[in-house]
């Protein structure tokens, strides 16, 4: 499904073995747990970013590490992982035409997009957003 879509040079073609979940990624394997994550999110006030990748994808490969540093980093969003390839029906439904993409969801609205494993475009756009919601009072 789809192509991959690489940023530049640096592509490590000997990173086989990526572990493209962590941290506070959540793997999305079943539409239901996509319905029950954006529910989650919307019940919590969260963003959402939503990779949608392919485990046969250098540039995914290259950027899930980084991904999953990002949800580590900023716990106040919820960052999901969709296999394209697993829910190939409902990444189609996303009209997804490479990997990675990412998409941003508030109250199951897109409000924002990227294409392609450009790190510093996703640090971006995740600072930007988080500059645009007013913190939360609860605070742990």
């Amino acid at each position: 499904m789809g192509s991959c879509v690489s940023k530049g040079k640096g592509d490590d073609d000997s990173i086989h073995n990526v572990e493209f979940s962590g941290g506070n990624v959540h793997l999305v394997t079943t539409k239901e747990i996509w319905d029950d994550k954006l529910a989650e999110a919307g019940r919590d006030g969260k963003i959402v970013v939503a990779n949608f990748s392919a485990t046969w994808c250098g540039p995914c490969k290259i950027v899930a590490p980084f991904y999953i540093e990002l949800s580590e980093k900023h716990p106040s969003i919820m960052f999901l992982l969709v296999d394209v390839d697993e829910l190939s029906d409902f990444s189609s439904s996303w009209d997804i035409k490479a990997t990675p993409t990412f998409f941003f969801l508030k109250n199951g609205q897109q409000i924002g997009k990227l294409v392609g494993a450009n790190k510093p475009e996703l640090q971006k756009k995740i600072t930007s957003i988080i500059d645009s919601v007013p913190a939360s009072p609860q605070r742990s």
